[in-house]
């Protein structure tokens, strides 16, 4: 007696039997086609894993759906071009229905023409900026043929594509010989259409002719393109603050002006929001209705008015960049959320585990952020009091008593990286060190080299760390981004092959060529 084991696990792939027109058909002046399978399949992810190349303009109508059944069915509503080779790859969107097991690539193809189109062209994409694959990106060719110019990216739908779907990895089969341009888009709206605003692209420099060129052995890399500068608007965010919002440009180059007259003694601060294209103006109180500002950006020019409304100051406050860990090589930092008039060093104190003043110095670095510099002592304890009316700021408000208490470690806590980098070119480089912040990893310290030379990171916290550098190619000491119809690469950046795993009171000593 016993309970019965049901046989071996179905571990097979469904198999198509059979087509009505059959795979590969010549000549095909159909609107339906049906194929069929050994045993029943289901469709998942078909509008991920489904592309259709040449695109079509109305998609076809792919049927049954969310239900098992022994064949699929293709409706064909759009009108088909002539002598073409149409590809239906389904990716892995075909799989049994008891165990799942997926029909990999499964392909139906026909041709209105003649022949069956056979060239073939393979390559990988890859985020120019970003370690971490791009995957399910769509990779496109468009026909260099008469109709062809390079603003047809925006507006027309290319001859051929294909998708990496889940890897980074495209491959076109059923081309035909020719030249074309190749583009890889990751859109955030699939529509084989390039949109600037909102999507990745990339793009191979030289003319893809075929059949002479069968593997792209660059990989593609994709970037998003710096947006043009537009002005959005300036508004009033609380009374004595303004937030002037923007797209695109560079930060730096937006300028804030005042046109509206004013006492002479009125004052105005402004700042940059980090990681925001916003730019924030505090000014001093002021009875009017309303303030008129020109914001200008290199030739661009906008005048806007804004309504002084508010009716509430933020009151000062006070945070600090530490809490309970100062690093030997960090600086505490008071940020304040108004900008900084005085300064009262006789009510700051600092003193160290024995309760003995430390001789510091608190230094104005921006005009919301304070500097606290002093001679850390490695494995101490240390207590900075802010006493009433220490620090006050535009609107004459002022902090009360504040009290931080933080410490430093021994030198044997922390480890160091040492590279010995090679570049054999004498490129202009960029290294960067960057820390796991989250799910993200963020640049913690740079170093700028032109020459082959060792380079160390030291006082490092054990932790995970991941090396890059920059190949700076315009010298400005920033990544530049690239640029499709000005046929510009991004500059390349190139990923150290391992991460660090960095522990306490080691060396990692590592070579790294950049070329």
């Amino acid at each position: 007696m016993g309970t019965p084991e049901g046989g071996p696990k179905d571990e097979d792939a469904p198999i198509m039997m059979t087509a009505k027109p059959p795979y590969e058909t010549l000549n095909f002046d159909k609107k339906n086609i049906r194929i069929y399978f050994d045993e029943y399949i289901v469709l998942k992810d078909l509008t991920k894993q489904l592309v259709v190349s040449p695109p079509m303009k109305n998609p076809a109508l792919i049927s049954p759906q969310g239900t098992p059944s022994k064949y699929i069915n293709i409706e064909i509503i759009d009108t088909l071009k002539k002598n073409t080779t149409y590809t239906f790859n389904f990716g892995q969107a075909v799989q049994d229905n008891n165990e799942g097991n997926k029909l990999e690539g499964f392909k139906y193809v026909f041709s209105t023409g003649n022949d069956i189109d056979s060239l073939k062209i393979k390559g990988n994409t890859k985020h120019a900026s970003k370690r971490d694959p791009e995957k399910s990106v769509g990779v496109l060719l468009y026909k260099l043929d008469s109709t062809f110019n390079d603003s047809i990216v925006y507006k027309r739908k290319p001859d051929y594509v294909t998708s990496t779907l889940d890897t980074t990895v495209f491959n076109f089969t059923h081309i035909k010989e020719g030249k074309y341009l190749m583009l890889a888009l990751k859109e955030a709206n699939p529509d084989y259409l390039f949109n600037a605003k909102t999507d990745l692209i990339g793009f191979v420099s030289d003319t893809i002719v075929l059949p002479r060129d069968t593997i792209v052995e660059k990989d593609i890399r994709l970037f998003k393109e710096a947006q043009p500068f537009q002005f959005k608007r300036g508004k009033e965010v609380s009374k004595g603050k303004i937030q002037f919002g923007f797209l695109g440009g560079i930060k730096k180059e937006v300028k804030v002006n005042l046109l509206s007259k004013v006492p002479e003694d009125f004052k105005t601060f402004y700042q940059f929001e980090k990681d925001k294209d916003t730019l924030l103006l505090w000014h001093a109180p002021i009875k009017r209705d309303s303030l008129n500002f020109l914001v200008t950006y290199r030739e661009q020019k906008d005048t806007v008015t804004v309504r002084l409304r508010k009716k509430k100051i933020d009151s000062l406050s006070i945070t600090s960049s530490v809490n309970d860990v100062l690093h030997l090589k960090d600086t505490l930092f008071l940020t304040t959320n108004n900008p900084v008039m005085k300064i009262d060093t006789t009510k700051v104190n600092l003193v160290d585990v024995d309760t003995l003043d430390v001789k510091y110095k608190l230094k104005k670095i921006d005009i919301n952020k304070l500097a606290l510099v002093f001679d850390k002592k490695p494995r101490s304890a240390y207590s900075l009091t802010v006493y009433p009316e220490a620090i006050t700021d535009l609107f004459e408000y002022k902090n009360d008593t504040l009290a931080y208490q933080f410490s430093t470690r021994d030198i044997e806590d922390y480890g160091s990286i040492v590279l010995d980098v090679n570049n054999p070119n004498n490129k202009h480089v960029i290294l960067e060190l960057l820390t796991k912040e989250g799910k993200n990893y963020e640049v913690f310290k740079r170093r700028y080299i032109q020459t082959s030379k060792k380079v160390t990171f030291d006082l490092l916290e054990p932790k995970e760390y991941l090396i890059r550098a920059v190949i700076d190619e315009n010298k400005n000491n920033k990544w530049d981004t690239g640029n499709y119809l000005k046929r510009l690469q991004p500059e390349k950046i190139i990923y150290f092959d391992k991460k660090f795993m960095l522990r306490a009171n080691w060396i990692q000593n590592e070579q790294f060529k950049v070329e």
